[in-house]
């Protein structure tokens, strides 16, 4: 085989991985949200197929044959394919450790669980969606070990969504956080808190949906790339930059959790569109972690979308969206107001400061169950002692306790950290970005573009090519200090509470 030869074939190689992506992202996004109830089996049969053509494609001999081919060659390789035989080369020895009977069952099992867990929590049942949880965790304990068999399980499901992240980093980091956040929390507690009454109201979901159309509008997102629907619990899918879609979900009373909710997802979706063109249809395509992408997400919904500029902007669109219902209202008191500081039980709908410990609860949870060291039976019962004893909130039904997020029913152990990862990555990159463009004046007009264009220059266009660490270092100019994130929720409360 010649080097042209070698090139050409992992050309198709990645056409044919993107190939069943695609197919399969389809799919759950049409599951989440278009598809009848009661259909999980039959997508279930069609997604264990797809996954066992994905696994026998990435794991085959003539797939190990063609990256040690290049591996000995990597010095006549550019930066972008050197990357892509890497990664390559990662998932092959993954998956060549995982049998493709399991590996397809297991796609199967998520298909179907994701339809249980969403009936479990509409009708607060989480003994019907526990034996679901229990063959997940019992798959995730296993591929943890196929994964890397030389780290800790936990470490290893870590790693899938964090580059380098383990559980002793992840101890420090939350420490830390712990330490600087809880007397500020208390300091906030003792101050008089803001009113929420002046959100209050009803607000029709057509009208919101009016309001989802122009915030999509306000943050850049290219509607002809980029669509919106409805689901249980808010999501971003992609299948390429030119294919990006964004869910929220509506409540009457409350139309706050579907704005930020759009804001949220609309910074993920920022990511993916901005990914550079060259890196389509390859295994560098995408962001290159849960935690960068968060940043993102967080960094939209709460550093800018909460921040006084952008809502002294929105203002006058928010009342044209509901007529008669906020005529009153001044931008200083809607910034006050959502940005009210309230131990609560949504982790989606938590401010800033309580935040990370909805995050926290759910890493203890996650380190145990994966050990071995709690039963999945056990579940509810820790879920609600570490609300009470985090946050000092009584947990009133498992749907608004532990069948909350719709993450476990897609297998998704060791995502949850990525959440308060991505918050302090993204006050980090705030610091910079003040330093090269005037964040506040744009927003202030309802211009994002600035910000959007550095995001895109600093870490979106890079996709996966650059690793987690890298992309930080690339867009801030030196390594993650969560001392940034600590230094803006103190300043950013501290005036707001006039501590």
């Amino acid at each position: 085989m010649d080097i042209c030869t070698a090139l050409e074939q992992l050309r198709a190689l990645q056409q044919r991985q993107y190939a069943y992506y695609h197919a399969m992202t389809i799919l759950e996004l049409d599951g989440a949200t278009a598809a009848p109830r009661d259909t999980a089996r039959g997508r279930g049969v069609a997604m264990g197929i797809l996954a066992g053509e994905k696994h026998k494609l990435l794991s085959g001999e003539e797939v190990g044959k063609l990256l040690s081919f290049l591996k000995e060659r990597k010095e006549e390789l550019d930066f972008l394919t050197r990357r892509q035989v890497e990664e390559l080369d990662r998932s092959y020895v993954q998956l060549s450790r995982i049998p493709a009977e399991e590996y397809m069952d297991y796609s199967r099992l998520l298909s179907e669980a994701s339809e249980e867990w969403r009936r479990a929590k509409e009708e607060n049942d989480f003994p019907a969606f526990r034996p679901a949880l229990e063959q997940i965790v019992a798959y995730n304990r296993k591929f943890a070990r196929y994964y890397d068999p030389d780290k800790r399980p936990y470490d290893a499901l870590l790693g899938e969504y964090e580059r380098g992240m383990t559980m002793d980093i992840l101890d420090g980091f939350f420490a830390t956080l712990r330490a600087g956040l809880v007397p500020l929390l208390r300091k906030v507690a003792a101050a008089p808190a803001p009113d929420m009454g002046c959100t209050a109201g009803h607000f029709p979901v057509e009208e919101q949906r009016r309001l989802s159309d122009e915030l999509m509008a306000v943050l850049g997102l290219d509607r002809a790339h980029c669509a919106i629907a409805e689901s249980e619990h808010p999501f971003t899918t992609n299948a390429n930059n030119k294919d990006v879609r964004i869910t929220t979900h509506y409540y009457e009373e409350d139309f706050l959790s579907s704005m930020y909710s759009v804001i949220h997802e609309g910074g993920h979706a920022l990511y993916e569109l901005g990914v550079a063109d060259e890196l389509q249809y390859t295994c560098l395509a995408g962001g290159v972690s849960m935690g960068i992408h968060e940043s993102q997400s967080r960094f939209y919904e709460n550093i800018i979308g909460r921040s006084k500029p952008f809502l002294t902007a929105l203002l006058p669109r928010l009342q044209a969206c509901f007529p008669g219902r906020l005529s009153g209202l001044g931008a200083e008191e809607l910034y006050r107001a959502v940005n009210r500081v309230e131990p609560s039980l949504i982790r989606t709908e938590a401010d800033e400061l309580t935040y990370s410990l909805h995050v926290m609860v759910r890493y203890e949870l996650e380190k145990k169950l994966i050990a071995g060291e709690m039963e999945v039976g056990d579940v509810p019962e820790a879920w609600n002692a570490l609300y009470r004893e985090y946050l000092g909130v009584e947990v009133p039904d498992d749907r608004q306790g532990c069948l909350q997020d719709s993450h476990w029913s897609g297998g998704s152990f060791g995502y949850f950290p990525s959440y308060a990862l991505g918050s302090a990555y993204g006050a980090q990159m705030l610091d910079a970005m003040e330093k090269d463009v005037d964040v506040w004046g744009g927003v202030g007009r309802g211009d994002l573009s600035q910000v959007n264009a550095w995001l895109r220059e600093k870490i979106h266009r890079h996709g996966s090519s650059l690793t987690p660490a890298q992309v930080l270092e690339n867009a801030c100019g030196a390594p993650f200090d969560p001392k940034y994130y600590l230094d803006y929720l103190t300043k950013k409360y501290s005036d707001l509470y006039r501590l």
